[in-house]
């Protein structure tokens, strides 16, 4: 599997493969990664946090949600420059 890879599960266990956007850790050291369905025609965003035993949990808090939103938004504006 590719770097900017990884495989998450559907509500009714079907892989889907996700493509990375990018990963950051807060202040707290807590890591999160940002990725997205290149399949979807929609685009959606989504983001998760890896837990303690390196686990993908996408349950955030808002106080999380809103902080993955800021750092996204903030990469998509460095991208744009």
């Amino acid at each position: 599997m590719e770097d900017n890879k990884m495989i998450v599960y559907d509500e009714q266990g079907n892989e889907i493969e996700m493509e990375i956007m990018f990963t950051f850790d807060d202040d707290n050291h807590n890591s999160y990664v940002i990725f997205f369905n290149p399949k979807d025609e929609d685009e959606n965003v989504y983001a998760g946090k890896y837990n303690e035993d390196g686990q993908l949990d996408t349950d955030l808090t808002e106080e999380e949600f809103a902080m993955c939103q800021e750092v996204l938004g903030a990469f998509e504006d460095e991208e744009e420059n």
